[in-house]
């Protein structure tokens, strides 16, 4: 069966790079005519002559965003349920070496950080572990999630690869979608970062989405993470897997992330820096190519900086996150998989959308107000 892996493999990235760093402000003005859909125009809008028009990129991307979802933002939150891993990413503060402590959240603790995110508001959850294939593999989660499902509408799982059979029943059990981020497209950069353990495998990983779709799971995400390798043709190659699977398994719901790297346990410095210009430059260009797709924006980046994202396509706000198994309930226990930026409570990033005249959304289908004083 032909998957992502397929298509990636005819692909001259070489070429594309070279492409891109050639583009001209004719180039650009051209595509800002005809974005969407249109891979050769993003790469205009992702290429460095497109940062002089991020203006109009922003208006442009404010009104579609606008257009298609309204003044709404649904917000979310991460929950932990384990820092265990079995892989070596020097990325990534659970990677195997680092000298953390590990835990695995039993149902006793699960359920004391489940009361204090429904005391918060939230009902939609973000299930997140390290991957560790024998202690929190599919048999831990299929343990858990009747009881997660009864708790929550929405649930998305953020976890390692699975085989179809698993996200099979994974979905039977109430998971509505899987996140699974490549990190990044570039095999060589892929193999320098990640040197021990099943994540090793890079053609598995970029097969995931493929697998979760013929589950019949209802949404995907995916991402990279910037700063590992150029965010421009990371970003550009992502765009590829996403145009692909939409045409692909066009039933199935797409969402994408785009986190800059952060300081961690045992963390590395970016090979390409992305600057809050970059940023905006990489939402408003995914915007325009995409009006439906639904991206997410974590407390990975500084207060001021959310609050001014927001307009420009962003569908999906994380707050008030901890990334740490048991975090909500114990704070500060040094298990943190990296650092955040926005430090704010839920109540007080909610006040932020109220002013700014957005629409905080507890459910898909259904508002719901914090009370703030």
């Amino acid at each position: 069966m032909k998957t992502f892996a397929d298509e990636f493999a005819t692909l001259n990235i070489d070429a594309m790079s070279l492409r891109m760093y050639a583009t001209t402000t004719e180039d650009v003005e051209r595509a800002l005519l005809n974005p969407t859909g249109d891979l050769t125009s993003l790469m205009a809008l992702l290429s460095p002559a497109a940062m002089a028009y991020l203006e109009p990129m922003a208006q442009q991307a404010a009104a579609l965003t606008r257009q298609r979802f309204g003044a709404n933002l649904g917000l979310f939150i991460p929950l932990y349920v384990s820092n265990l891993c079995a892989n070596e990413c020097d990325y990534c503060g659970f990677s195997m070496s680092n000298k953390v402590k590990r835990k695995t959240l039993s149902l006793d603790e699960l359920n004391q950080e489940v009361a204090i995110i429904k005391q918060r508001g939230f009902d939609s959850v973000l299930l997140v572990s390290g991957e560790h294939e024998t202690k929190v593999g599919p048999s831990y989660f299929e343990a858990i999630m009747p009881y997660i499902k009864a708790q929550f509408s929405h649930v998305a799982i953020e976890i390692q690869p699975l085989e179809t059979l698993d996200y099979q029943r994974l979905a039977r059990l109430g998971v509505d979608a899987v996140m699974v981020y490549q990190e990044t497209y570039r095999s060589h950069t892929y193999a320098k970062h990640h040197t021990r353990g099943k994540k090793q495998d890079f053609n598995y990983r970029l097969t995931s989405a493929d697998r979760i779709a013929n589950a019949g799971i209802d949404k995907i995400g995916l991402g990279v993470l910037l700063g590992l390798d150029d965010w421009r043709m990371d970003a550009l190659l992502m765009a590829h897997h996403l145009d692909y699977l939409e045409k692909t398994y066009w039933r199935t719901r797409y969402s994408i992330s785009l986190p800059r790297l952060r300081p961690c346990t045992g963390g590395i410095t970016p090979k390409v820096e992305l600057s809050d210009a970059g940023l905006v430059q990489l939402i408003c260009a995914f915007r325009l190519f995409n009006p439906q797709v639904e991206m997410s924006l974590s407390t990975r980046e500084l207060p001021s900086l959310r609050d001014n994202l927001l307009p420009l396509g962003i569908t999906h706000l994380s707050a008030g996150s901890s990334t740490q198994p048991g975090g909500y309930h114990n704070p500060k226990t040094e298990l943190d998989q990296f650092d955040i930026n926005d430090e704010r409570t839920v109540e007080q990033v909610v006040s932020a959308l109220k002013l700014r005249g957005f629409n905080p959304l507890w459910k898909d289908w259904e508002m719901a107000w914090i009370n703030v004083p």
